[in-house]
């Protein structure tokens, strides 16, 4: 049975890792890649324990086996996995409504991945419900960078409703989208 919770134990923790290597961009062909989207940054255990102190994790769970996870981060995270304080960093040049990200209470999809196994049973969907009601009343909207390439990911995103509204290439010239899931609207 499949069971929509926040991450707990240091077992879920594990879980996520064990589902986050085997999707990341660097393990995967260029066909995977294409075909079923990928994760790019790998987090250790102290990563995820640091974030978890912050705000749960939500994850689906056959049984034991964590299949699906959505990873939230907070402004006080940003300085925990340094690959990532550029994108909080940019994040604060990033205007909207008018006003600076850094201006709103905001939270940070750290990463999102489903077990190829379980795709196409709605689990992306579901576990971005939960994320945001388990969020929305102490934060006014997700926000995170999707690598264009990843189609996947960038339909499954606008499906659930997040808009974009920045792009941006990083020093590899890979392009990126800023999107927002606004939960006040």
């Amino acid at each position: 049975m499949i069971v929509i919770t926040t991450s707990s134990t240091r077992k879920d923790l594990e879980g996520i890792l064990a589902l986050q290597r085997r999707n990341l961009s660097a393990g995967l062909s260029a066909e995977e890649k294409e075909n079923q989207g990928f994760v790019t940054v790998a987090h250790g255990l102290a990563d995820l324990e640091k974030m978890q102190s912050y705000e749960p994790n939500i994850i689906a769970k056959d049984g034991e086996k964590v299949i699906a996870y959505v990873l939230a981060m907070t402004e006080k995270s940003k300085s925990d996995i340094p690959v990532l304080i550029s994108m909080f960093d940019g994040f604060n040049h990033i205007k909207y409504k008018g006003k600076a990200i850094a201006e709103y209470k905001y939270l940070v999809v750290g990463q999102v991945c489903v077990d190829k196994n379980y795709r196409g049973q709605g689990l992306f969907d579901k576990c971005y419900l939960e994320y945001r009601e388990y969020f929305e009343l102490d934060y006014d909207f997700a926000i995170t960078e999707v690598a264009i390439i990843n189609q996947r990911s960038m339909n499954a995103h606008k499906r659930v409703g997040f808009e974009e509204i920045y792009t941006a290439k990083d020093l590899t010239g890979l392009e990126w989208s800023v999107v927002i899931w606004d939960w006040k609207k």
